[in-house]
């Protein structure tokens, strides 16, 4: 989910850089309602690999797969260019009709996926993932780039939402990734002090129990139901800031340009911060997780200083 986050700023280079390009994008179905969210984009092209590998040779995904190819391969494309890098997502765009442009042996993912292309670029590895898919796309397309990522995303708040709220991701897809609760409860304590309703994200039973747990006795605490994608970044839009784990959820509510503190357990987040046109900050790294004390300065940097109708004790919840 993340990768295709930090490709949406490529779409908008090549809207502005190519006059009258028309852009396809190929992404698994879980997460194709994130570059939907792009107005620019022609059409969004569901795959399923986490669902076939289960049953890859059964009779079905064999059919799903057949018309899959037969649908890129209808269409002739100028250039296809695989942003993720890896052997799997380079097999895929092999069966698009067009020269196929990645990155070249020393700068892919992975290494082996350049063998599959036709085109071959060197672009650096040691930086952001953004700017890194976003050289990509300018030199497979003969353009030069220039100015900020623009995500160029919008989503609208839904209903019903209290008016000043941060949402949380507390849960990642691995423990490693994981904060400690009892930080996480001091987070969430001081902002409802602030006069901010915090809003946990849970998906699956063990998100909802430790959601569960996070809230317990905190006022204007929320455990959000299980939602879509399309419905959760509508609640990341209207966010007064985001707090959350490397996930891709914290990645799209930068690209959303909500303020955002990302907190890093078992990653680099110099390859992959969060990244927006807000406040963001990316705190920690590979087995260094933040402090809860610099989280809750990164905190205080990303909320309004000042801002009408706050709770009395706003003025002294960021104090160190």
């Amino acid at each position: 989910m993340g990768d295709i986050v930090h490709a949406l700023p490529a779409v908008s280079d090549i809207v502005r850089h190519v006059p009258g390009a028309r852009i396809d994008w190929i992404a698994e179905e879980s997460f194709a309602a994130i570059p939907a969210l792009h107005p620019q984009l022609n059409e969004v092209i569901p795959i399923a690999l986490r669902r076939w590998r289960k049953a890859w040779w059964s009779a079905p995904v064999k059919a799903e797969r057949l018309a899959l190819r037969r649908r890129l391969q209808a269409e002739r494309y100028d250039a296809v260019i695989d942003m993720q890098g890896l052997w799997k997502s380079a097999l895929v765009a092999r069966w698009a009709h067009g020269p196929l442009h990645g990155c070249d042996l020393r700068s892919a993912r992975d290494p082996f996926a350049s063998f599959f292309y036709r085109y071959r670029h060197r672009v650096v590895f040691e930086q952001s993932a953004v700017v890194r898919m976003r050289e990509l796309a300018a030199l497979s397309l003969g353009y030069a780039l220039e100015g900020p990522p623009d995500f160029g995303i919008r989503a609208e708040p839904p209903a019903g939402l209290p008016m000043r709220y941060v949402a949380i991701m507390p849960s990642a897809s691995r423990a490693t990734k994981l904060w400690p609760e009892a930080s996480w409860r001091i987070v969430l304590e001081r902002l409802s002090v602030a006069g901010y309703a915090p809003l946990v994200f849970a998906g699956s039973e063990e998100e909802q129990a430790r959601a569960q747990r996070l809230i317990s006795g905190i006022d204007m605490a929320q455990a959000l139901p299980r939602m879509g994608l399309a419905d959760a970044a509508g609640v990341l839009a209207g966010a007064s800031l985001v707090v959350g784990l490397d996930s891709g959820l914290t990645h799209l509510a930068g690209a959303l340009g909500r303020p955002t503190v990302g907190i890093y357990a078992d990653y680099d987040p110099a390859l992959a911060p969060v990244t927006g046109a807000a406040f963001t900050a990316s705190l920690g790294g590979k087995g260094t997780p933040p402090s809860c004390e610099q989280v809750l300065a990164a905190i205080g940097q990303a909320l309004p200083a000042a801002e009408p109708g706050r709770g009395p004790g706003a003025a002294e919840a960021w104090r160190p």
